[in-house]
């Protein structure tokens, strides 16, 4: 009990893990990495992400073991199998965007091929903060590599960013100017790096480029199935969780990719490419909940930018609560994958325990109670 933190105590790590500089330690095993991208010179409008993943850390700060107990999932991802670390943050240079894509590259492809801890384990999961969008591209090239061929990706999102560098104006154009944060799934499309008719983007309401529907149609060149942030009022989060579901499958391997701008900005300012009319964060949430049983590979929440958030740090705090729920996911998959779901219980309506087998959710006993958007 001597070690039992309050939220305000210690250094800023992410949910007060044990920090570890990777990247400098390569003797270092792990099962699951927090990893810290400050990044946010390839942004197309407010720049500020560069300071998310402080932010997301201090927010998780009343994220514990001690009170680290998941009632959805039933489990604490901070005590089961899992070795967890902060890992710390991949130095990436603001003043060159061309080798910071190299860094950020080199990092992933670094962790990646560590040994992690579980020996049911073939490679350690990566889950990163950023950090401007970009940094999925050097996540999925790392990715690429460690498990050899393309991978799913589900992408929550207001934008695209699937689009054609070209249709981003520069007077001046340049390799280096084709990655940016809305070109990187194009490019990583393009190198073969997502799996064709496997991906989907989720809560989109951007506008697209010029007078007709090319953007959507070179998305869906690039095999994505695209969720609207409208859709959630025909649909339901169920409806939404069963799309996604039943357009990746259950043993896909999928890279789970979270712009905080899929949030409305009413809820969550703190951002650099804010769209009105997003979801909530309890919506966000619930669907993040309900698709538990992906195959998730690896991870990321970015675009928080706290220099637009409001005093509560609401912004990183949703940030930092959906890190959280993707760990727990993660964590309660790999449990299924060992075969050991006995370790998962929830306590029924006597408050005894439950007999040790996956104890589903019981149906909503009132006549005429609504289901949760």
């Amino acid at each position: 009990m001597g070690n039992i933190q309050w939220g305000f105590n210690g250094v800023n790590s992410f949910a007060h893990l044990e920090h570890v500089k990777c990247l400098t330690k390569p003797e270092t095993q792990f099962d699951i990495g927090i990893i810290g991208v400050p990044f946010d010179t390839a942004v197309s409008y407010r720049p500020g992400a560069r300071f998310g993943p402080r932010a997301i850390r201090a927010a998780s700060s009343r994220q514990t073991s001690f009170r680290g107990f998941n009632a959805r999932a039933a489990i604490n991802p901070y005590s089961s199998w899992a070795t967890i670390l902060d890992c710390g943050d991949i130095p990436v240079t603001p003043l060159d965007n061309a080798m910071a894509l190299t860094q950020m590259t080199s990092a992933y492809l670094e962790l990646g091929h560590r040994t992690p801890l579980s020996s049911t384990l073939k490679y350690p999961k990566l889950i990163s903060l950023g950090g401007d969008h970009s940094l999925a591209l050097a996540a999925l090239r790392g990715l690429n590599k460690v498990h050899g061929g393309p991978i799913a990706v589900l992408h929550f999102d207001a934008h695209l960013d699937t689009w054609h560098p070209a249709k981003y104006p520069s007077p001046w154009p340049s390799d280096q100017a084709q990655f940016n944060h809305g070109s990187m799934f194009w490019i990583a499309s393009n190198e073969g790096l997502i799996l064709n008719g496997s991906s989907v983007h989720a809560g989109l309401r951007t506008r697209l480029s010029g007078d007709d529907w090319a953007d959507f149609e070179d998305d869906t060149n690039q095999g994505f199935l695209r969720i609207s942030s409208d859709d959630i009022d025909d649909l339901g989060t169920k409806g939404v969780i069963s799309s996604i579901l039943n357009r990746i499958g259950t043993t896909t391997p999928v890279y789970l990719s979270v712009d905080i701008d899929v949030l409305d900005p009413g809820l969550a300012p703190g951002t650099g490419t804010p769209e009105a009319g997003g979801w909530t964060s309890r919506e966000l949430i619930k669907i993040l909940r309900g698709i538990e049983e992906l195959n998730v590979v690896g991870a990321d929440i970015v675009e928080v930018a706290p220099a637009y958030d409001g005093v509560g740090e609401q912004t990183a705090l949703a940030g930092a609560q959906v890190a959280y729920e993707i760990l727990t996911s993660v964590v309660k998959r790999g449990l299924v994958d060992m075969g050991r779901e006995s370790e998962v219980r929830i306590r029924d309506g006597t408050g005894e325990r439950g007999t040790g087998e996956v104890v589903k959710e019981k149906e909503k006993a009132k006549v005429g109670e609504k289901d949760e958007l």
